[in-house]
């Protein structure tokens, strides 16, 4: 294994099990195996997400799962799918094939915005977990779905912070904060995300983990956002725990008046 997470003090608790990182990676859109597999490894993510329906699932050593299997844990999802049968389908076929019930719920209602079906999304989601699943759905930032998908068993939310592959961050910071401070599951923020700082936001406003994909994978450098983005959430998650300063109208003077020369 080439990821070895700092798991010294702050570790996360998703699905029943314990992760150092708070960093998960996508798989798709590297300019090739050997990038993703360093990105990987210098990201210290310990949890990477596959597409079921794009990539090959046999069990052979040039399969993407052969060649991830061991030193993650895989989260395949179910990009590409438009509704409630084709949803649950392949998560059937993912847990057949990969050998675990863990699934991020895609489950698209607007081909040009990538946008969720909500109310399909809520209806997969309720019927993957009496089947057994562990589901994360990806989701948009409306705590009332959130809501909805915590109440049937999700084991988080995942919302998105932007348009899918636009790295444009987070646009409702004040929504994303209110959703994270409600939440009952944990909230990882995805979809957006375009670079450091917006994991660092992202973290900062209350969420538990990150996931990104295209940040890294079509970066000039992959390997090199993959270390950034891994500082990116581990500052952003320091400043939430250590508490910021309240936000001021005017100036506030950092040292006391009381006793200066001349007073």
């Amino acid at each position: 294994m080439g990821n070895v997470p700092d798991t010294s003090s702050d570790t996360f608790l998703l699905g029943g099990e314990r992760f150092g990182s708070r960093l998960l990676l996508g798989t798709a859109g590297y300019p090739n195996r050997g990038t993703m597999l360093d990105a990987l490894a210098e990201s210290q993510t310990e949890i990477v997400t596959v597409a079921v329906r794009r990539i090959a699932l046999n069990s052979d050593g040039e399969s993407l799962p052969s060649l991830l299997r061991g030193g993650y844990r895989l989260l395949p999802n179910t990009a590409g799918c438009f509704t409630v049968r084709d949803a649950v389908l392949t998560a059937q076929i993912a847990r057949e094939a990969l050998g675990t019930p863990w699934v991020k719920l895609e489950l698209i209602g607007d081909r040009e915005t990538l946008y969720p079906d909500v109310v399909q999304l809520v209806t997969a989601a309720e019927q993957l977990v009496r089947d057994g699943f562990v589901v994360l759905p990806y989701c948009t930032d409306d705590p009332v779905v959130c809501q909805r998908l915590a109440d049937v068993g999700c084991v988080a939310v995942m919302p998105l912070a932007a348009f899918i592959g636009s790295g444009r961050g987070v646009l409702n910071p004040a929504t994303l904060a209110h959703l994270c401070s409600r939440s009952p599951v944990p909230v990882i923020v995805d979809a957006g995300i375009g670079t450091a700082s917006h994991a660092a936001l992202a973290m900062e406003l209350g969420a538990s983990a990150v996931l990104a994909n295209t940040a890294v994978a079509r970066a000039d450098h992959p390997v090199r956002m993959a270390a950034a983005l891994r500082d990116g959430v581990r500052a952003g998650r320091s400043a939430r725990r250590a508490g910021r300063i309240p936000e001021r109208d005017f100036a506030d003077p950092s040292s006391p008046e009381i006793g200066m020369i001349g007073s």
